[in-house]
């Protein structure tokens, strides 16, 4: 293996070593070298260099020689081989600032050919959509990929109305009916051109992903949250002459010595001027807003969720009766074994707000 080459320091050169291994700016792999170094020229081996330090041998070798060579150019990172680059800075931050700008009319997103489309057009250099792609990507920057967000409106009394609804399901005033009242519009009707395929043994059952469109339907749903039943009627329109007219019947049909404490959100039939005058005319009925945005506070879209998977989602139907049949089929088998529902979140039980 031949002897270690020796290390010999002089005081300029020890100093500016030992700046390097003591400032907190450098970089890792210039103050590991100049540990090397200063533990060689202190007369230490190899193999204990490499110990002390938790490097291999012939990294230590390699670093020790390159200072004998060289001195303090010798600890430098030697040019690299390969291609020398192509695009300078410049094309990079016209890249960026294309990706995060409007894309041009009539365009709703960028895609990385328009971008290097673009930016040739800028700065008159071409780009490939490839290297594009590539310098997006070190930046994780995916113009192509737009999510949906609701832009953050602060409600005061959120806590407020989410501890009044979460406390009226805890504990619901004795002797009142308890009602979650909301709408599922645009129900589509629609049936499969080609019959499905049933789960065999080792494979999922199979759906044809073609349909023909016979209308939609509109439920609106009133669960009393004390039982877990539900009264559905399907509506030919989701304005507020309808709501009433439904509120109309719910209060026909219960005991008129009963309160009534109904959970509603922000939608725009419930909050017509129509429907807060039949509120205002109607003193037996207690109204417990959600917060906006916020109705999966409301019991009744858990219902609207089980409807959804295990009739909607996967189903058939030949026409808009054969929709309604089936929804109204369900409502009835609901009824037979209703309960109330254990309402948790993220599998904890509800507890006091």
């Amino acid at each position: 293996m031949g002897a270690a080459v020796a290390v010999v320091l002089g005081p300029e050169v020890r100093e500016r070593l030992l700046r390097t291994v003591c400032s907190p700016k450098a970089q890792v792999r210039a103050v590991l070298r100049a540990q090397i170094v200063l533990a060689a020229a202190d007369g230490l081996a190899n193999g204990a260099i490499a110990r002390e330090l938790e490097v291999s041998v012939n990294t230590v070798r390699k670093w020790r020689g390159r200072f004998a060579a060289g001195g303090l150019d010798g600890l430098r990172d030697a040019g690299r081989s390969g291609r020398p680059k192509i695009y300078g800075p410049h094309v990079r931050v016209a890249i960026v600032a294309t990706a995060t700008s409007a894309p041009p009319h009539p365009e709703a997103t960028w895609s990385h050919r328009t971008i290097a489309a673009q930016v040739a057009g800028t700065c008159f250099a071409p780009v490939s959509a490839s290297q594009v792609g590539r310098i997006l990507a070190d930046l994780d920057l995916k113009p192509h990929k737009v999510r949906g967000w609701l832009t953050r409106r602060d409600t005061p009394d959120f806590w407020e109305r989410a501890a009044d609804v979460c406390a009226l399901y805890l504990d619901p005033p004795e002797g009142a009916v308890v009602l979650s009242i909301d709408e599922k519009t645009a129900i589509a009707a629609r049936s499969r051109r080609y019959p499905g395929r049933p789960a065999a043994p080792g494979e999922s059952a199979r759906q044809e992903f073609e349909y023909r469109r016979h209308g939609t339907a509109s439920l609106v749903a009133a669960l009393e949250v004390t039982s877990g039943e539900v009264l559905t009627e399907v509506i030919a329109r989701n304005d507020a002459a309808t709501f009433t007219a439904f509120l109309d019947q719910l209060d026909r049909i219960i005991a008129p010595d009963k309160e009534i404490h109904v959970v509603l959100d922000n939608g725009s039939s419930h909050t017509a001027r129509h429907t807060k005058a039949w509120l205002a005319a109607h003193p037996r009925w207690h109204v417990h807003w959600t917060p906006p945005h916020a109705s999966w506070l409301n019991q009744a879209e858990l219902f609207f969720s089980a409807l959804t998977r295990r009739v909607l989602r996967h189903g058939d139907f030949a026409s808009r009766d054969d929709l309604i049949d089936k929804l109204e089929t369900y409502v009835i088998k609901h009824n037979e074994t209703a309960k109330p529902y254990r309402w948790t979140y993220e599998g904890t039980p509800l507890k006091a707000a």
